[in-house]
């Protein structure tokens, strides 16, 4: 009897702590447009999805996604799955991103939801728990978004992160643990981690300035000052510029007509400009003075910042200028090893994309250069036969009149 229930509790304790695949999506066929779902939200002209590997790649199976197909459009398409929490273990959402239309500006993120998103409204305001990916708008916008909702409201991370900006497949992925620490990874190598707290304006900080505090009227910060002692010499005061001693009036000058001669101006050589006593150690520095700081009453610490009680759906809200970007390989789960198994095929995927793209490019090349060498047709010359031809006589003149006319 005690056996047995040591095997239940065993089994009940392995249940609890094994780790889950909560939501994968490959695109393996065209089941995804049963489950996933287009936004009808009003007011936006919304772009389709197709479902295609691009132009180049490694497996033209294997590799198919989804790729957004018109330009200048927004996109807006959702999925559910059966709704978990991450409480007391890691959630990792990782999904790829090929800008192969080498994208000048658009997004290239997912966001995740809870169980209340409209699908058929989902919209740029539609709230979110999480906002991850890349986005690339110009040269001076390249990087990978990180933003959570906390307390109905969207916190971006305090710091830049760098994203892919070439034309290949690329894995992102964002892991949160349940001791409110996270990474950020691009292919399966870290680009970021930190604390939630530190790297997220999520709670008030800990301390404040004391606003009972004042600077002390007679504290000194100047660290040298003017020497008391120190005299501008008798001889200093001389003029920036002088009358050029080797200037001569010109022969031709005529005062009447000209005015009275005066020599051109030089740059002074005794000119030392406006005096300033040297400076000496301040004995009466005290340093710079700090604002003293109190504990913040309005600060609370939460142990659970990275908690998301109800993880229910997934879906592409961006726009983009130019089309062509394929995502794929959406996994939501708490297994770390799964996670970077899954993203540690994009290397091999990388390189059979980039071994297709070289063949291909070769080969315009050559088309153009073979463009370039051939022969051109050669011009019709009609027009010019015709001017060769004899004129009627008599016909130039009717001609003429017919134009007076």
């Amino acid at each position: 009897m005690q056996f047995s229930a040591v095997v239940i509790l065993l089994v009940a304790t392995f249940a609890a702590t094994r780790s889950e695949v909560f939501f994968e999506e490959k695109f393996t066929d065209d089941s995804w447009k049963d489950s996933w779902i287009y936004s009808k939200h009003p007011g936006k002209e919304f772009g389709k999805f197709v479902r295609t590997a691009g132009k180049f790649f490694n497996d033209e199976e294997a590799d198919k996604g989804l790729q957004t197909s018109e330009d200048a459009r927004f996109y807006a398409l959702s999925t559910k799955f059966t709704p978990f929490s991450n409480k007391d273990k890691p959630l990792v959402v990782q999904f790829s991103v090929k800008h192969e239309q080498n994208i000048d500006c658009g997004g290239g993120y997912l966001k995740v939801f809870d169980c209340s998103l409209e699908e058929k409204d989902m919209h740029g305001e539609s709230p979110y728990l999480i906002m991850f990916g890349p986005d690339i708008c110009g040269p001076g916008t390249k990087k990978v978004h990180v933003i959570f909702s906390y307390n109905g409201k969207n916190h971006l991370i305090n710091k830049e992160i760098r994203c892919k900006d070439d034309v290949y497949t690329h894995f992102y992925t964002l892991i949160v643990q349940p001791d409110n620490t996270y990474q950020v990874l691009i292919d399966n190598e870290k680009v970021e981690s930190g604390v939630l707290e530190e790297d997220w304006d999520f709670l008030p900080p800990k301390k404040i300035k004391d606003p009972e505090a004042k600077k002390p009227e007679d504290w000194d910060e100047r660290a040298t000052i003017p020497d008391p002692d120190d005299k501008k010499p008798e001889d200093w005061d001389k003029p920036e510029h002088i009358p050029d001693p080797d200037a001569t009036k010109p022969d031709d000058w005529d005062e009447e007509m000209d005015g009275e001669w005066e020599p051109p101006m030089i740059d002074n050589p005794e000119y030392k400009g406006e005096w300033a006593p040297k400076q000496i150690d301040n004995p009466n520095y005290k340093g710079v003075w700090k604002h003293p700081e109190i504990d913040n009453p309005e600060y609370t610490p939460d142990e659970n910042l990275y908690l998301r009680e109800e993880v229910c759906a997934v879906g592409l809200d961006l726009w983009q200028v130019k089309s062509g970007t394929i995502f794929d390989n959406f996994l939501i789960t708490d297994d770390l090893t799964y996670a970077a198994e899954a993203a540690e095929t994009v290397k091999k995927t990388q390189a059979g994309e980039k071994k297709q793209k070289e063949e291909q490019d070769e080969e315009e090349r050559k088309k153009v250069e073979a463009e370039a060498k051939a022969p051109k047709p050669e011009e019709d010359d009609e027009d010019e036969d015709d001017e060769d031809e004899p004129s009627i006589p008599g016909e130039a003149e009717e001609d003429d009149g017919h134009d007076e006319l």
